[in-house]
């Protein structure tokens, strides 16, 4: 079983949500510990499965993606191979951020970043609508992120 996180545990993690880069020995100073035990509870935070991993982010205006687009989706059944094939089909999909299984009146939010409309045409003619089972889609482009956060860490 997982140790509880205590206050130490707790500012190492918003350290490195602010910056996964940052090397132990100024996360150490930053969070108030010297390098091996500061070391040692990142490794720890790790294996306990707190940090799953450590990415880069990246700017999707340079990459030629800068439209948000949140799609909500609709299936037409709902049986396990419907499913999974419309998760397997998410997870192939390079203009897809995320996916979420909702409740309400559409089954999946999804958000996906797209070259303008005319990639979000293509997007949605050669990719979603491809995808047996979809039945329908309600779509909103994002104007602006007003805030952008991967994880929380509790109080």
């Amino acid at each position: 079983m997982a140790k509880a996180l205590d206050a130490i545990d707790r500012r190492i993690l918003k350290a490195l949500l602010a910056d996964g880069r940052i090397s132990n020995n100024q996360l150490a100073e930053q969070v108030g510990l010297s390098p091996s035990p500061c070391w040692q509870r990142v490794r720890r935070l790790e294996k306990e499965g707190y940090i799953q991993g450590y990415t880069a982010l990246l700017d999707q205006d340079a990459l030629g993606a800068s439209e948000t687009v949140i799609i909500e989706v609709s299936l037409d059944r709902h049986d396990d191979d419907t499913l999974r094939e419309f998760g397997d089909a998410m997870a192939r999909f390079s203009e897809v951020l995320e996916v979420y299984l909702t409740t309400g009146e559409y089954d999946y939010f999804i958000k996906v970043a797209v070259d303008g409309t005319a990639g979000y045409e293509e997007f949605l003619r050669k990719k979603l609508y491809k995808i047996p089972g979809v039945r329908q889609s309600r779509s909103s482009f994002a104007l602006r992120c007003l805030k952008k956060v991967h994880s929380i860490v509790p109080e």
